[in-house]
C-alpha cells in the first residue's frame, strides 16, 4: 500500500491531498478517548478524518468533523464515504470560530488534535505549516468555543506538546475547564523528556488521574506492550 493511503484493521485513509497525514498524535488520541456512552462528538481540525473514523468505531453517537483546509474536507469525505461508519461521521467545511456563531447544539464529548506551535517560524505558503500552527485557531477560540459547545456533563479531549500543555491547561483552567485525566508521553524508556501529554477536561472540578506511556522500548519500532494494547484495535500490526 502506498504512503498515500494507511489502512487500519476497520477502515482506510487516503491522505494525498490533506496537510497533515495520519500521525502518531492523532491516533493516540483517538485510541485513548473513551465514549462513554456520548451520542453527539465533535471533532476539530479533522484532517483525514481518521480521529472522527477511531472514534465511530467504538461508539454508536453522530459525529460532526470540521476542518477549515477544503482539500483536506474533501479528503475526509472520501474516507468517510468509504468506510463502514459513512451514517455516523458528517464531515463539514467550516472553520470552528464559525461553528460556534452558528449552532446551537450541545456535544458530549469534543476531541481535538489541535494547531500547537505559538511562536516558532512559519512559511506562509507551507499548508503543512499552516495546519501546525495556532494563527487560524488559537488556544483562547478554542477553549471558548469549547466552553460554549460542551455539554454540562461532557468531556473534552486535546493532545499538545508537553510545553504547550502546561499553557493550554492553566487557560483552561481560567474558563472553568478542569483537568480530569492526563496521560504523560514518552517516546523511549531511557529518554526522560515528556513529548506530548494526553489531557481529558471536564467542567466540575476534581482530583485528576494520570499516567504515563511509553511508545518504543529501546530501539525505533520495536514497541511496548502498553502502546501495542492501547493502538491494537486500530494498527494492522498490532
Amino acid at each position: 500500500m502506498s504512503n498515500d493511503t494507511f489502512e487500519f484493521k476497520k477502515f482506510k485513509i487516503k491522505q494525498d491531498k490533506c496537510a497533515m497525514r495520519v500521525s502518531t498524535d492523532a491516533v493516540l488520541l483517538g485510541a485513548w478517548v473513551v465514549p462513554n456512552g456520548s451520542t453527539s462528538i465533535l471533532d476539530i481540525g479533522t484532517g483525514t478524518g481518521v480521529i472522527a473514523l477511531m472514534l465511530a468505531q467504538k461508539s454508536t453517537a453522530n459525529i460532526v468533523a470540521i476542518d477549515i483546509d477544503k482539500e483536506s474536507t474533501e479528503q475526509a469525505k472520501v474516507n468517510v464515504a468509504e468506510s463502514i461508519y459513512k451514517e455516523k461521521v458528517t464531515v463539514i467545511h467550516q472553520s470552528f470560530q464559525e461553528l460556534v456563531k452558528t449552532t446551537d447544539q450541545k456535544f458530549n464529548l469534543i476531541v481535538t488534535n489541535p494547531p500547537y506551535f505559538i511562536d516558532s517560524f512559519k512559511n506562509a505558503s507551507d499548508t503543512r505549516a499552516s495546519a501546525r500552527h495556532t494563527d487560524l485557531l488559537s488556544f483562547e477560540d478554542l477553549l471558548s468555543g469549547v466552553k460554549k459547545l460542551l455539554d454540562d456533563k461532557g468531556k473534552f479531549c486535546v493532545i499538545l506538546p508537553t510545553n504547550e500543555a502546561r499553557i493550554f491547561r492553566e487557560m483552561a483552567q481560567a474558563k472553568g475547564l478542569y483537568l480530569s485525566k492526563l496521560l504523560r508521553i514518552r517516546t523511549r524508556f531511557e529518554k526522560d523528556s515528556e513529548k506530548r501529554h494526553l489531557m481529558q477536561f471536564e467542567f466540575k472540578e476534581s482530583e485528576f488521574s494520570e499516567s504515563t506511556l511509553v511508545i518504543e522500548k529501546d530501539s525505533h519500532r520495536n514497541y511496548t506492550e502498553e502502546y501495542k494494547d492501547l493502538t491494537k484495535d486500530y494498527y494492522l500490526k498490532f
